[in-house]
């Protein structure tokens, strides 16, 4: 195969179509079956949207996911693992029917689609995480519908689904890659709700610093003198670190502690990927902002950060029909609406057509991974001058 040139579809849909007809064609087919899902895949986000659960309390919706899996047509196709790794998380599998045995293909490219659902105290679902598990959930059916319209032999691939909870407080990503939940994954998606479309955004990383302060008893009346004011200590270095954030660069945040169970790192940009997922929103109608306002437009932290430094990912934020800011009653308002659902499945739709072209162009797979690999010699070298 040379250069450039881009893999047979396999089997194909239909004669008579060149290499790049039958891949437009299996894209459409995963737009199609997403938008035959739509019903389903609202009801979904409608039903985790109105019952907003905490960093791993997520049971209704982890069950309501899971469900979800188990019960999609036809009937014990996807393979679902409750419970998987932590409590509220849950993996779902589907792979097509292929040779088995000592003359078995080669291992298959493993694709995972994450689903996020978890909610914040008081306001509910006010960061759209809803969204985020229909998303995952509508892309891994749009690219099942796609491999399953081919009328010959399928590619050897695995669509795999993670329910990832505790993403607001805690990084339950982090547990599970811990638990070894991404150790057999090639490429991930996900995709957050936004203000706009934007195939990347510089994401803060958030790293946890504990200072204790001790004091020294003495009489406040007689010795004063003898004695150390922790509290006093700690007033002072909360007013001057309030007054150096007039010094810090745009893209560095200083809070109060949280209790964040887990350092969150910044997203690893992939732009081999980022790049052939705007190919297909813009031929859905996404308008992104510019790269130059993607670099420079900081956005929260994730723990998808962390998921990047393991394995190839992308983390697109994506217009749901509202000005609102994240994190208030009226982006909660807004993630629960109709008008959300239009924008919420053309997201799912761009992530299935890019899947679509990892494995059918393993050029484009090969930059994917060569651009990691890259990256994260970068983070090693910046960490070690640091």
């Amino acid at each position: 195969m040379r250069p450039g040139e881009e893999r047979p579809v396999e089997g194909g849909l239909c004669d008579g179509h060149s290499e790049v007809e039958l891949l437009e064609l299996l894209k459409l087919r995963a737009a199609e079956r997403i938008d035959e899902a739509a019903e389903r895949l609202g009801a979904l986000s409608r039903a985790i949207w109105s019952e907003p659960e905490l960093a791993y309390e997520e049971h209704r919706a982890h069950d309501v996911l899971t469900r979800f899996f188990e019960r999609e047509p036809p009937a014990a196709s996807w393979a679902v693992q409750p419970h998987f790794q932590l409590p509220t998380a849950f993996r779902a599998e589907w792979a097509p029917p292929g040779p088995r045995g000592p003359a078995a293909a080669p291992r298959a490219l493993h694709l995972g689609f994450l689903c996020e659902y978890d909610a914040l105290p008081d306001i509910g679902h006010a960061c759209g995480h809803n969204l985020i598990a229909e998303v995952g959930a509508a892309a891994a059916l749009g690219l099942r519908g796609a491999l399953e319209g081919l009328s010959g032999p399928p590619p050897p691939v695995k669509i795999i689904v993670l329910g990832t909870p505790a993403e607001e407080d805690g990084g339950g990503k982090i547990d599970l890659i811990e638990a070894g939940a991404f150790k057999d994954l090639d490429v991930v998606f996900m995709a957050h709700p936004s203000q706009e479309d934007a195939a990347y955004l510089l994401d803060v990383a958030e790293h946890d610093v504990t200072v204790k302060y001790y004091g020294k008893a003495s009489h406040a009346a007689a010795y004063p003198w003898e004695g150390v004011n922790a509290l006093d200590a700690a007033v002072l270095a909360y007013n001057n670190l309030s007054v150096l954030r007039h010094q810090m660069k745009p893209t560095w945040r200083v809070h109060e502690i949280k209790g964040g169970a887990h350092d969150y790192y910044n997203v690893l940009p992939n732009k081999s990927l980022w790049k052939a997922y705007m190919e297909n929103g813009e031929k859905l109608g996404i308008e992104f902002i510019s790269e130059d306002a993607m670099l420079n437009s900081p956005s929260g932290s994730t723990d998808f950060g962390n998921v990047t430094f393991v394995v190839p990912g992308i983390h697109p934020y994506f217009y749901i029909g509202s000005s609102a800011l994240n994190h208030t009653e009226q982006y909660t308002e807004a993630a629960g609406s109709q008008d959300a659902q239009f924008y919420t499945l053309r997201v799912a739709k761009a992530l299935a057509m890019t899947a679509l072209d990892i494995i059918f162009k393993p050029e484009l797979l090969e930059r994917i991974r060569e651009e990691f690999k890259l990256k994260l010699q970068e983070e090693q070298f910046l960490n070690a001058v640091e």
